[in-house]
């Protein structure tokens, strides 16, 4: 089954399957009817976040420390197993605030869930 992404604020359809919040800090103006479950452990660090919006970070290199983040995390490794598990039977949409989609952490995490059912086939 596809691994969608799409912004919080977009409105929700009928394709975008199990609806996952994968941010840190509650979206402002979003209703809890908005997403299915929150998977705040999955949201990059606050530190790196800022350092990328500050443009302190090339992509290149947030994109190498956010799956670092990721990897040093047990909480969040067992959270991307469980959506890889459940992505080969359900779609799963990533949802957070970002407006460019390319340079956005949930792009990075759909990447890394198709790895991992990749590897489980």
């Amino acid at each position: 089954m596809p691994i969608r992404i799409k912004r919080v604020y977009d409105p929700a359809s009928p394709e975008d399957g199990t609806r996952v919040l994968v941010m840190r800090l509650y979206p402002r103006g979003v209703k809890r009817e908005a997403f299915h479950v929150w998977y705040k452990e999955l949201g990059t660090a606050p530190d790196l976040i800022k350092a990328w919006k500050g443009k302190r970070l090339r992509w290149e290199d947030f994109a190498r420390r956010y799956e670092a983040q990721i990897d040093a995390d047990p909480e969040a490794q067992a959270l991307l197993e469980e959506l890889a598990r459940r992505a080969r039977n359900e779609t799963i949409t990533l949802l957070c605030t970002c407006e460019d989609e390319a340079h956005c952490h949930r792009t990075l995490l759909k990447e890394m869930i198709e790895r991992r059912m990749k590897a489980r086939r």
